[in-house]
């Protein structure tokens, strides 16, 4: 599990690209201080492995399902990535919950400066925009980040400079395809709420009018 809380901004040195996969070697600074083979990264918000660790960076495997699902197909030599390690059990908890498993890619639409911040304008796909709702939370790129507004087949984010500085966001332009990831919450409540037919044993109690009453 990742908060979206991206560590730093590494650099992809190796591209291996096998008939319907790839092995990525990426150059990494602060996320190898405890990094171990094994141990889960999210490039770009996508939940990888490393198979391999050097004096400069590690490689993962990247299958043909997440190529076909995220935007990592993109990636060659010299392109920038958000990088994040699994979160510590004593860590903050400085975003949201984040599983690293992208739901869709989205396209930049617009970018505008809005005095200090920096409003990007996101379509996305259905599937996607389902769960997404204004004042919610979503990872664009792995980020965590709010949105400020929703319209029928886009959303908008407000950030500030910092994270525009330190993430992938900041060098992003108009056109560009991030991969997204809408709040895990939303998605299990739907399912909870419509379970499927080879699954519905019994009517299920919770309801609307249940999560309404009880806060939610």
């Amino acid at each position: 599990m990742f908060t979206g809380i991206i560590e730093e901004l590494g650099t992809v040195e190796r591209v291996t690209r096998g008939r319907v996969s790839a092995i990525l070697a990426i150059r990494a600074e602060a996320i190898l201080s405890d990094l171990k083979i094994g141990d889960s990264v999210a490039v770009n918000g996508v939940c990888l492995t490393a198979t391999s660790l050097t004096g400069r960076g590690f490689t993962a495997d990247v299958m043909h399902e997440t190529l076909d699902r995220s935007s990592l197909a993109g990636l060659g030599p010299g392109s920038p990535v958000n990088l994040e390690r699994a979160m510590a059990a004593d860590g903050r908890f400085g975003g949201h919950i984040v599983a690293g498993h992208v739901d869709g890619v989205g396209t930049i639409a617009a970018i505008e400066q809005d005095d200090n911040a920096i409003w990007f304008t996101i379509t996305a796909p259905e599937q996607v925009l389902r769960y997404v709702v204004e004042k919610g939370s979503i990872a664009i790129d792995g980020i965590s980040l709010t949105v400020a507004r929703v319209e029928p087949d886009r959303f908008a984010v407000s950030v500030i400079p910092h994270t525009a500085a330190v993430t992938l966001l900041g060098r992003r332009r108009t056109g560009d395809r991030v991969n997204l990831e809408s709040d895990i919450i939303g998605k299990y409540v739907e399912r909870l709420l419509r379970p499927t037919p080879e699954l519905k044993t019994k009517e299920s109690k919770l309801t609307m009018e249940f999560l309404s009453k009880h806060g939610f």
